[in-house]
């Protein structure tokens, strides 16, 4: 198969489906231009800050890109590149922008409030209390997981060290000028577009060198910093400059795709059960728990309902940023699929082996600029320094989710805000997820790292079932909710009995206690989800909106 076809057949039916069933989706949930979106009637300068659809779209999808939709198909591919390619293009128009878009809509319908929240409104306050532990405790281990991992690459290649901390002054002085001086978005973006790549330049000039531990120390008070600054000085700046290194990143591999145009060399199918180095895989429910980000993925449901839900200037914009978003990630996996299905099968394992899913993105990438007269060292530099980049979006994204949640948690209804408990403090919740994520990420968080995937495809799960209960709730149809739920919770379940199955073999005690308290939460929150969906049970404590 020519991988022209692959990327632009896939670009081809998502922009038919973004204006296709987006469209559909979007009156199914009542978006209203005219209503007033939380950004506004809530506005605070720090959280809640209305905010231009490009400018969001951008912090959205740099928060949940990282580098699961690269990581995920590559790793997949090992059952061969046709049932990766179908379950993102299946799964990203149906699954993941879906929940992606609907995780957005109902957060924003719900004062910008999280899904525990959504949850507690239509399912009661166990519900909330259970999802909402679990959401936080998957936080802290992505924020352990990104610290380690973001310090680890300074640490490796310190030009991307150096890049990173001069992108960040970049970013304040871009928020400054938009926001408080009325520099034009337009102009801003071309000086801060030109300031990435003279960053990048001056990187590799001037490397930053330092240990491990103390980019761990460095990145847990940046974490701290910028997840409790107004996100119109930091976090949305620079997430949205960001956005152009990927966008720049795709549009060179989807160039040289069609300079090259190589054909995918690997298997198109390598069989339902696939041997390994650590044992038999099997294509359900692994597949559809790695893939993860290119299809669907928890993890933005945390995204939509924390952070872009309290900046979403009109309600129109929801489309754009949610099921937009989605579908860009997915092309994005599917470049990623190219890039290790055009190698051979021996020179596939043997990249895998060498350095892991990013130099087989990396290499590939670079390769595929070469059609056009990119260097391949420089090109293999920049791809490596642009995923490194949104591994430290997703760093602190995931800290100021993981202050979100804790606040929500312990916050008490009815209450003036200086009555409430020191938990629902920004700078305390704040600190203690940092202290703990730091502590993790410089501790073995790899212990427990393996159950992250159905951790993460598990809080998809719960996310489409608190989605059908708002929509159940209202009086519309929540199909489109119900069946890709059905579909990730088993995926879910069936992944957590074979880690528990695996690592009883072993006698690996950690590793069997979480997945089954992962499952039993799953199993608990299901039945509530049933009671309301198909007995018709009412446990909502107040009205529905």
């Amino acid at each position: 198969m020519n991988s022209l076809v692959l990327i632009l057949g896939s670009i081809v039916i998502f922009v038919i489906a973004y204006f296709t069933y987006g469209t559909w989706l979007a009156k199914a949930w009542g978006i209203d231009e005219t209503r007033p979106t939380p950004a506004h009637t809530k506005e605070d300068g720090i959280d809640y800050v209305p905010s231009k659809p490009q400018v969001l779209l951008g912090h959205h999808f740099a928060s949940i890109a990282g580098a699961g939709p690269i990581t995920g198909p590559i790793q997949a591919a090992i059952f061969g590149w046709v049932p990766v390619m179908l379950w993102i293009i299946i799964g990203g128009i149906f699954f993941g922008g879906v929940h992606d878009f609907g995780s957005l809509t109902a957060s924003m319908k719900h004062d910008g409030k999280s899904i525990g929240v959504i949850i507690e409104e239509y399912m009661g306050h166990s519900g909330k209390m259970l999802f909402s532990a679990f959401a936080w405790l998957t936080l802290l281990l992505v924020v352990a997981a990104f610290t380690n991992i973001v310090a680890a690459s300074f640490a490796s290649t310190p030009a991307a060290a150096t890049t990173s901390v001069l992108f960040v002054f970049i970013a304040v002085i871009f928020g400054y000028a938009v926001y408080r001086k009325g520099v034009g978005l337009g102009i801003a973006t071309v000086f801060g577009v030109i300031g990435l790549f003279v960053s990048i330049y001056l990187g590799m000039k001037f490397p930053l060198q330092l240990g491990l531990n103390t980019w761990i120390v460095i990145l847990a008070i940046y974490a701290f910093i910028a997840s409790t600054a107004p996100v119109w000085i930091l976090l949305q700046p620079r997430d949205y400059l960001n956005s152009y290194l990927l966008y720049v990143m795709m549009a060179g591999a989807i160039i040289g795709l069609f300079v090259m145009h190589p054909v995918m060399k690997i298997d198109a199918f390598a069989g339902f059960t696939v041997k390994t180095a650590v044992g038999n895989q099997y294509l359900f429910p692994i597949l559809f728990i790695t893939v993860a980000c290119g299809a669907i993925s928890g993890f933005h449901s945390l995204v939509g309902s924390g952070t872009t839900s309290k900046q979403i200037d009109n309600e129109k914009d929801a489309k754009f940023i949610g099921y937009g978003g989605m579908l860009i990630e997915s092309v994005l996996a599917v470049v990623a699929i190219i890039t290790a299905g055009y190698l051979t099968a021996g020179d596939f394992s043997a990249l895998l082996a060498e350095g892991g899913p990013v130099v087989v993105f990396a290499q590939g990438v670079g390769t595929f600029m070469t059609a056009f007269g990119m260097p391949l060292d420089t090109g293999i530099t920049f791809v490596t320094l642009a995923v490194s980049a949104f591994a430290l979006t997703s760093l602190d994204t995931a800290t100021r989710l993981a202050r979100f949640i804790f606040q929500e948690y312990f916050e008490k209804e009815d209450v003036p805000k200086s009555e409430q408990p020191i938990m629902t403090n920004m700078y305390f919740s704040t600190a203690i997820t940092v202290f703990i994520g730091a502590f993790f990420a410089g501790n073995g968080y790899q212990v427990i790292w393996p159950i992250f995937g159905a951790a993460n495809q598990l809080l998809a799960a719960l996310a489409l079932l608190a989605l059908a209960v708002w929509m159940k709730g209202t009086n519309r149809s929540y199909s489109m909710f119900s069946i890709p739920m059905v579909f990730m919770f088993a995926a879910t379940l069936s992944t957590l009995v074979l880690n528990i199955k695996a690592n009883l073999a072993t006698l690996n005690v950690i590793m069997v206690v979480l997945p089954a308290i992962l499952f039993v939460l799953a199993v608990v929150l299901a039945y509530q989800g049933y009671q309301v969906l198909v007995q018709g049970k009412d446990l909502r404590k107040r009205p529905t909106r």
